[in-house]
């Protein structure tokens, strides 16, 4: 704010009519884009709000490192000072990751070659810099910018980088499980404690995404055995002072365990109701199970896919009894519309003649879309031994 009022003071002049605009101190951005942010052309009045805006408006383009108006003879000149533009980013001591991975992971923050440089952007691109080696359980890691002045208002960006060690993980627990052992969830993790081969397998160094993972077939393994409100409550992950020791802590809910009551077609089918029904997998009495609940949605999908619907959905409709802990499903089918094939494309194809491929295959252009004959297609065309 006392900027602003500075800049107020600094261009306060009586109101003109401007005879001509002149712009100083441009060097890769041209004096259009200057005049398109200006609120006042040739034979405009400039007043001081005009002048206060003219300020705001380029200042806001983050082109400009110092935005002057002056006037001389009834001309407004625009006096700037550009900011440097980045010509080349480069990174000392990466070792962990392809330069292009993280250059792109750079882009994404709004910071590449060719854009204007900026110092806060630059801290954000550390930052990113950091993340990307922190998801590797790279918590020592050392990232020092240097930025170097070249010809025509360019910068040139180093990043020199001291990964350090990987943080090894000393323990893995888990809290809140009654079912099941602790020793058998911990065998579900891919993440282990140091031990006789983790020399080789690194599983004992720490990974987000990894952990990620292990959660998720740590979830799938309970919701696979009935425990339809299982949930991970939280994940404390610590580090020791010197960043090269990893704690986990895993707290969970396993909730009751649901049986299924009943399950049920529903929706507009369109094949026979008893030819789907030995499409489920899961029937009364047995434990709730995601997986096989997914299975059945894919079962019923692909027959209706066989029959011309590609774009069928059979979704699991759950009706819960927390009191008597059942669960009862409701399939509802929307085949969606029948779709012909109207032209089978080939591409890629580099070794051989097109017929070669098309005598391979069994489904028929003109005909109904069949998803059995395309996958037998694509296995007579893997076969021929032409792709790889």
């Amino acid at each position: 704010m006392c900027l602003f009022v500075l800049a107020r003071a600094a261009w306060a002049f009586d109101p003109f009519t401007v005879r001509d605009i002149r712009v100083e101190g441009i060097q890769r951005i041209e004096a259009g884009t200057v005049f398109s942010y200006l609120p006042v052309k040739v034979g405009e009045t400039m007043t001081d709000e005009k002048a206060s805006q003219a300020i705001r408006a380029l200042f806001g383009t983050g082109f400009f490192r110092d935005v002057r108006l002056e006037v001389d003879q009834n001309v407004l000149v625009v006096v700037v000072e550009e900011r440097p533009a980045i010509a080349s980013i480069d990174f000392v001591g990466m070792k962990e990751f392809d330069k292009e991975q993280v250059k792109k992971g750079l882009r994404d923050v709004g910071f590449q070659e060719g854009r204007t440089f900026d110092r806060a952007q630059l801290e954000q691109a550390e930052q990113e810099v950091k993340r990307q080696y922190l998801t590797r359980g790279k918590y020592g890691v050392v990232v020092t910018t240097t930025v170097t002045p070249l010809e025509r208002n360019r910068v040139g960006i180093n990043f020199g980088i001291d990964e350090g060690e990987v943080a090894r993980i000393l323990s893995i627990n888990i809290v809140g499980n009654q079912v099941f052992a602790e020793k058998d969830l911990l065998a579900l993790f891919v993440l282990r404690t140091p031990g006789w081969f983790t020399w080789y397998t690194k599983n004992d160094q720490y990974s987000r995404q990894k952990l990620q993972a292990d959660l998720e077939n740590l979830r799938s393994y309970y919701m696979n055995r009935g425990y339809l409100d299982f949930n991970i409550d939280s994940t404390q992950v610590s580090i020791t002072p010197d960043k090269r020791d990893i704690y986990i802590t895993v707290n969970i809910s396993e909730g009751e365990k649901y049986t299924v009551s009943d399950v049920k077609i529903g929706g507009d089918s369109i094949v026979p109701e008893d030819e789907l029904r030995k499409l489920i997998t899961l029937k009364a009495g047995d434990p709730f199970s995601r997986e096989r609940l997914s299975e059945t949605s894919k079962r019923i999908v692909d027959r209706l896919g066989n029959e011309g619907y590609a774009f069928a959905n059979a979704n699991a409709v759950p009706d819960v009894d927390r009191d008597k802990r059942t669960v009862a499903f409701t399939f509802m089918v929307d085949p969606g519309r029948r779709v012909y094939v109207r032209r089978i494309n080939i591409a890629g194809n580099t070794r051989t003649r097109d017929e070669v491929v098309r005598r391979e295959l069994r489904q028929l252009e003109g005909s109904f879309y069949d998803a059995s004959k395309l996958q037998l297609s694509k296995q007579r065309v893997d076969r021929t031994g032409y792709f790889a």
